[in-house]
């Protein structure tokens, strides 16, 4: 039976660790602007300083994603990408650089395809996990055992308005790490990533032993170091979308631009005071 890539996962973010900074995370949705176009954008983040990628599944209605991602997800869906482009990004992305990369979905594709066909073609395809934003933990058992069966993570999201005994329940039940919402509301840029992240990886912690990774709002290097100071992870999605959205068609300008930002966000986070 095949299995997914969750040690690799483990090993890159115990990595960072041990070399005193933060594991760069960065977020691309598959399809945009194109499948290879979306591919070889995940290639330059991981040639510019990215430890892992998170590939995201197109909704129709991402209740998570601001309007950047929004935009990306629409051209992807017009393009008519499917889940097993998905499947094709990750493996592609994979197997040409050996690092670990996830994929970002709602629950409702999954149920739809079928949770065992899902896990199935994930780990054939060397992911190593996914991230569930909206899966509540306490439905979430036939999907772990699956997903534990395939040697796949399963990181599940909080937000600063979880209460401790929440978190307690969340993390428990998760693998791989925790991914740590900065604060409510959707991703995008953000001036300032604030008092409320580093107050949720503190009580995040507390209950758990894994790795503790924060989005939502981090778009460049200074906020990157900020977050590196007390999480495991900084995760970067809608600044490395508007790279390309910016390119405006241009391909090589759009993986020049996530290449260096990928660089600028990898130096922020070595960065560690």
């Amino acid at each position: 039976m095949t299995t997914g890539n969750i040690q690799l996962l483990g090993d890159t973010l115990a990595k960072a660790k041990a070399e005193d900074r933060a594991a760069l995370i960065a977020y691309l949705p598959a399809g945009f602007p194109t499948v290879d176009g979306g591919i070889a954008a995940i290639k330059a983040a991981f040639d510019g300083g990215a430890d892992v990628v998170e590939v995201g599944l197109p909704h129709s209605d991402p209740v998570l994603d601001g309007p950047v991602i929004q935009t990306a997800d629409d051209i992807a869906l017009r393009g008519g990408v499917k889940i097993a482009d998905v499947m094709r990004t990750v493996r592609e992305a994979h197997e040409a650089t050996g690092k670990p990369v996830l994929v970002m979905t709602y629950w409702n594709p999954i149920d739809r395809y079928g949770i065992e066909r899902f896990t199935e073609e994930l780990a054939a395809a060397g992911g190593a996990g996914c991230i569930l934003p909206d899966l509540p933990v306490q439905e979430s058992a036939v999907w772990r055992e699956h997903a534990d069966k395939r040697g796949l993570a399963t990181v599940f999201v909080v937000a600063p308005s979880s209460k401790d005994a929440r978190l307690a329940t969340i993390t428990a039940a998760g693998s791989g790490f925790v991914y740590a919402a900065s604060r409510m509301g959707v991703t995008g840029t953000r001036a300032s990533v604030g008092e409320q992240a580093a107050d949720l990886v503190r009580r995040t912690r507390a209950t758990s032993e894994l790795p503790v990774c924060v989005g939502l709002g981090v778009s460049n290097a200074a906020q990157a170091k900020e977050v590196a100071g007390f999480a495991d992870g900084v995760i970067v999605g809608s600044a490395f979308v508007q790279r390309i959205l910016d390119a405006d068609g241009d391909e090589a300008a759009g993986l020049a631009a996530v290449r260096e930002l990928a660089g600028e966000l990898a130096e922020g986070v070595r960065r560690v005071s």
